[in-house]
């Protein structure tokens, strides 16, 4: 019994071990490679089709297939528009394949009153510009002179005296470098900066001037009133600081100063 017992063990321990051998090719046999390659007459269609897709794209260049008609602007306003298609020249008639989009963009950037443009195809006949503009912020005014300035602190064009009223003015000494198209002096980027984040704040009266002195900012409002920003960091928040204060201040205030935004400080003497 202990015999049978190991025999049947081993019938089926050797079962379980069955190896199933699969075929081998043949001795030397290798891999047919011609009869995976294509064909002349397969690969003669490829490059008759190539062609002709090169062909139609070339010959669409030159007809009015893709002819432009219409040039969409998106995100600029009137005066900026206008700008911008001076600045694109004449394209209609001309060919939304031809068209190289990266000089287009080129040409519209380099205006002054551009922050960022995207130039975009949409076919037949449309060719899409869209423009994200610069953000007026304040006047610069040296002795007679004005210019419309960005919250970037980019010149965007001069003004005539008197217009843009509702604009803060920022006065420049005479020996201050002032040209369309450039940046404004560094010391006087913090002021048109704290004008940026100003439109955002919205305060309940209009600022009039904006005065620096040394790392101090001042915002001057059209009653006389002063906001004291400090140095010109965190001026969102001392911004909205001053906006939450603005209806706790008593009548005749001449000052609030938000320098330091988690104690406001307001007076009715200015040099208390």
């Amino acid at each position: 019994m202990v015999g049978g017992r190991v025999e049947r063990g081993s019938r089926r321990a050797r079962a379980a071990s069955v190896v199933v051998p699969f075929p081998r090719p043949a001795a030397g046999g290798r891999l047919d490679l011609a009869r995976l390659a294509p064909s002349g007459r397969s690969l003669l269609a490829g490059f008759a089709l190539v062609l002709a897709c090169l062909g139609a794209y070339w010959g669409a260049r030159d007809t009015s297939l893709f002819a432009v008609e219409r040039v969409q602007l998106v995100g600029a306003p009137p005066d900026v528009a206008a700008e911008v298609r001076r600045a694109l020249g004449p394209l209609e008639g001309s060919s939304l394949l031809a068209l190289d989009a990266d000089a287009l963009e080129g040409a519209v950037r380099a205006l002054p009153s551009v922050a960022g443009v995207a130039v975009d195809r949409a076919f037949p006949h449309t060719l899409v510009v869209k423009v994200a503009p610069e953000r007026p912020v304040a006047v610069v005014r040296q002795r007679a002179a004005a210019w419309l300035v960005a919250a970037s602190g980019t010149v965007i064009r001069p003004l005539e005296r008197g217009t843009e009223r509702h604009l803060p003015r920022l006065w420049v000494g005479r020996s201050a470098e002032i040209a369309v198209g450039r940046h404004l002096p560094s010391e006087l980027l913090p002021a048109t900066r704290a004008l940026g984040a100003l439109q955002e704040a919205r305060l309940p009266r209009r600022v009039k001037a904006v005065r620096t002195a040394g790392d101090e900012l001042t915002l001057v409002l059209r009653d006389g009133l002063e906001i004291r920003l400090g140095a010109p960091v965190d001026v969102g928040l001392k911004l909205a600081a001053a906006a939450a204060v603005f209806p706790l201040l008593a009548e005749g205030t001449r000052y609030l100063d938000v320098s330091v935004p988690e104690r406001p400080v307001a007076s009715r003497h200015l040099n208390s």
